[in-house]
């Protein structure tokens, strides 16, 4: 009988963000990540699209990290009869609870924002996923231990090696008869502030690569110098850094960053808030998972009490209302929803005002607007004219550069059959190919959204 693999690429193909990948065996069926799409309108509209498989056939969903772009679509999987288990490391687990908690939440208070004031074209709106739905998929976690093979059944194995990127994240190695199929998830980068350098496969017959930055390389920027020059404008003008921040990684390792900053004089001790009650409970997962990063205890508690920590919707306004010059970091990173929305209707058609752009900005996104120059920008169905100063420091990306990727892969000794590149925009994917193929003389294919490739084992 022949054995096959059958590699079913349900999102992060052509495009950056909803990652989903089924590999259909004779013995089991597994998902990698289950993340929603993020972005332009068009990718997002697919997320209330039913998968094109049968759900229930899914044995198991296996996940490289927690954030949304790969957990967010789990209770929708979960909706159309998924009844597996979900399996991933324990902070990776803990951050996926905490974002589809708060994802959930979000979509419920929008929905009902929605209907309120009937901005929606949908009637009524509806939350893509309640709180009692996310509650349901959490119940399906399982949690393995990074570094050590696993059996699925008697032919597969699978494995999650330390990956960087943000605390618990992994890549995935999978060996299916004998071949080795490896996922990178997102690749975090070398020298990073708070994790460690990613681990490098050794093996690989099947690569999937994510390609976000597979055409650029992260400026060298000196970012304590550039932080300093943008607070010390905002201190002159009196007006207020936002910095729009994702909850997970981004947002410790600036408020490290900040920390570090005033402790070497390089600022002085400027009010600075923390407006993210998801970014709060990563904080926590950074307490409970010391040996997933760099921080001792002592250094975690003396960073955490430097920094004012917003507690409620409330202080969120009496933080607008400080007129004391001071930095606000606040999720989202894209701009796309959080509190950071709150802030900048209220602060960015204020001419003191300085917006902070410090990751990838996705297309379709208010971000990526903004880093492109938009006149204005709308929230909650309103436009607003942008009069705010727009800053951006890419050299905090926490996805590993064209650099970084061939680095990661410099340690496979083998020649693979095929390397899927995933995760990237047309144009870096595209120029990673030419790269691979340039350097490794390897065989690449750059797979579409619903692409379904048979690969005999």
């Amino acid at each position: 009988m022949e054995n096959f693999v059958r590699i079913n690429f349900l999102g992060a193909s052509g495009v950056v963000t909803g990652s989903k990948f089924l590999l259909e065996t004779s013995e089991q069926n597994i998902m990698i990540d289950c993340g929603m799409f993020q972005g332009l309108k068009a990718l997002r509209e697919l997320n209330w699209e039913n998968l094109p498989i049968h759900v229930a056939s899914i044995d198991v969903v296996l996940l490289t990290h927690g954030h949304l772009d790969h957990v967010g679509y789990l209770p929708r999987l979960v909706k159309q009869g998924f009844q597996g288990k979900i399996i991933g490391t324990a902070p990776t687990l803990a951050i996926a609870e905490i974002i589809l908690k708060d994802s959930a939440k979000i979509q419920e208070e929008e929905a009902k924002k929605a209907n309120k004031e009937h901005y929606s074209k949908h009637q009524p709106a509806l939350p893509f996923y309640t709180v009692e739905e996310a509650e349901k998929t959490i119940a399906l976690f399982q949690v393995e231990i990074e570094n050590k093979w696993m059996s699925l059944s008697e032919h597969i194995l699978y494995r999650f090696q330390y990956n960087g990127h943000i605390i618990g994240a992994t890549f995935i190695e999978l060996d299916i008869n004998g071949k080795r199929f490896v996922f990178s998830g997102d690749i975090g980068r070398r020298d990073d502030y708070l994790l460690n350098d990613p681990k490098k496969p050794q093996w690989a017959d099947f690569l999937f690569i994510e390609s976000t930055y597979g055409n650029k390389l992260h400026p060298k920027e000196d970012v304590e110098d550039m932080l300093s020059t943008i607070i010390t404008d905002t201190l002159y003008k009196k007006g207020t850094l936002v910095i729009p921040s994702f909850a997970v990684e981004r947002l410790q390792t600036l408020m490290y960053i900040l920390w570090q900053l005033y402790k070497k004089n390089k600022i002085p001790n400027i009010p600075i808030f923390v407006d993210s009650p998801m970014g709060n409970n990563v904080l926590d997962v950074f307490k409970r998972f010391p040996k997933w990063h760099k921080l001792s205890p002592e250094a975690y508690n003396s960073m955490c009490d430097h920094i004012n920590i917003v507690q409620s919707y409330k202080e969120t306004w009496e933080t607008i209302d400080d007129p004391r010059a001071k930095i606000v970091i606040a999720g989202s990173g894209m701009v796309t929803g959080g509190r950071v929305l709150t802030y900048l209707q209220q602060l960015i058609d204020v001419p003191t005002t300085t917006v902070l752009l410090v990751g990838y900005q996705a297309e379709g996104t208010r971000g990526r607007q903004l880093l492109e120059g938009a006149h204005e920008i709308r929230f909650f169905g309103k436009y607003y004219p942008v009069k705010a100063t727009i800053k951006s420091i890419e050299s905090l990306s926490a996805h590993a550069d064209q650099d970084d990727l061939l680095n990661w892969m410099s340690h496979i000794k083998n020649i693979p059959e095929n390397v899927y590149l995933i995760h990237g925009e047309p144009t870096a994917l595209d120029a990673f190919r030419v790269k691979i193929e340039t350097v490794y003389r390897w065989h690449v294919t750059i797979p579409k959204l619903t692409d379904v490739d048979k690969v005999i084992i």
